[in-house]
């Protein structure tokens, strides 16, 4: 892997909100075994340096919705956003990429960028490619963060989930839909998004939850269509140190409350 990695520089550009405030954030290009992320890098507001956090994101979306929660991360330690690949801004792969290979392309990210013991925070799909990543690869991390997690194993079915999403819809914020809209339809396509809809439906996260070595806390918004309470406290059950905590809003709790969902993850990173 090391053999085919690339690092390349794309530049500077402030983000961020009347709320947040604005920042500067770094974005780079990274090829690693053939694939390509980019990732955005929101540079520590704190005193001291803390831990790193390292924010996946789900399916068919991009880092984009992370920027509130990142701003309230960047205050305690460097964030990474990570754009998978074929997501956001990251080049179209022209074929299904797996579970798996998006893990692997993380990994080879941590390793080959020496970003020593960060806590991974994945959301929807991102949770699905995180624990991958921590059962895969124990070694890189002691803290996990699984916000939303999908799928419930009783509505594996396309159907069941678009209704879900589309209920979600109804209730998020707009900026939420407005961000999600534009990944889904111009940034990642539907042809794309369809070739991921497998690793969404197929894998079968609750198999690999009791190998989870990680400390992880698992977060759902009080008011999720698309993750069940019950789902998610069964989720915490199967980590063997895990808890379950919930904040204010739908699915997308990045945008809904991410004061409240920094909060969590902030005291979970601590030793």
């Amino acid at each position: 892997m090391t053999a085919d990695y690339l690092i390349e520089e794309t530049g500077t550009r402030r983000v961020g909100s009347r709320a947040t405030g604005r920042v500067e954030v770094r974005s780079s290009r990274n090829r690693v075994g053939g694939l390509e992320i980019v990732v955005t890098r929101f540079p520590s507001m704190a005193a001291e340096q803390g831990r790193t956090f390292v924010l996946v994101h789900g399916i068919g979306t991009s880092s984009r919705y992370f920027h509130p929660v990142a701003a309230q991360l960047a205050k305690a330690g460097a964030v990474f956003l990570v754009d998978l690949p074929g997501f956001g801004a990251s080049p179209n792969p022209r074929r299904m990429v797996t579970i798996e290979e998006h893990a692997d392309v993380l990994a080879g990210f941590l390793r080959l960028e020496n970003i020593q013991n960060p806590v991974v925070i994945g959301h929807s799909m991102g949770t699905q490619v995180v624990s991958r990543l921590v059962v895969d690869r124990p070694e890189l991390t002691d803290r996990l963060v699984l916000l939303a997690p999908t799928t419930n194993p009783a509505e594996r079915r396309l159907g069941t989930q678009a209704r879900r999403l589309l209920a979600d819809l109804f209730i998020e914020r707009p900026s939420a839909n407005a961000i999600v809209a534009v990944d889904y339809l111009f940034r990642c396509g539907v042809p794309y998004f369809l070739s991921q809809v497998p690793n969404l439906l197929e894998d079968h996260i609750e198999d690999r939850l009791p190998l989870v070595q990680a400390k992880t806390l698992v977060v759902r918004g009080d008011h999720d269509p698309i993750v069940p309470r019950e789902w998610a406290e069964r989720v915490a059950a199967l980590i063997p140190n895990a808890v379950s905590r919930e904040v204010a809003g739908p699915h997308v709790i990045m945008h809904s409350d991410p004061i409240g969902t920094a909060e969590l993850i902030v005291e979970h990173a601590q030793p």
